[in-house]
């Protein structure tokens, strides 16, 4: 039986694929699910149709991130820290630290979008890239200083 799938489902194919399954499968998993459609001139439509839509929503989130990302290039941050003797920190600079920074400059920035490879355990400046889309990165600096 051949359907058209309006998920991504892994070993099997991908958004608007005509792919053959056997008739217990679509009739019992894919169509009760909302996963697949029957193969018909007017599902094949109606498919390409959500496809287009979800592409256009994609790339105006693309663009917001492209946006967003101009604005954090040039931007530097300062994060004061308490520290010991020797100008060793208490504790560490962590991603949530630095989102928490981003926000209060007025950039929606969540924890997940900082990448770090570890927390940043010394006074110093630092380039920290902010991935925002899979596809949109960029990196801002950061100031470590004492407080």
């Amino acid at each position: 039986m051949k359907v058209i799938l309006r998920e991504n489902i892994s070993k099997l194919g991908r958004i608007g694929d005509v792919v053959d399954v056997k008739p217990g499968y679509a009739r019992n998993y894919l169509f009760p699910r909302g996963l697949a459609l029957p193969a018909t001139e007017g599902n094949l439509k109606k498919v390409e149709e959500e496809k287009r839509i979800r592409e256009k929503k994609e790339e105006k989130i693309k663009e917001e991130a492209r946006n967003l990302a101009r604005k954090l290039q040039k931007k530097s941050i300062t994060i004061p820290v308490q520290v010991g003797e020797e100008e060793q920190l208490f504790g560490s600079v962590t991603a949530q630290d630095i989102a928490n920074a981003l926000v209060q400059e007025g950039f929606p920035i969540d924890k997940k979008h900082v990448v770090l490879e570890e927390p940043i355990k010394a006074l110093g400046i630092y380039n920290v890239e902010i991935k925002l889309h899979p596809e949109v990165s960029t990196t801002i600096r950061v100031w470590v200083v004492k407080s």
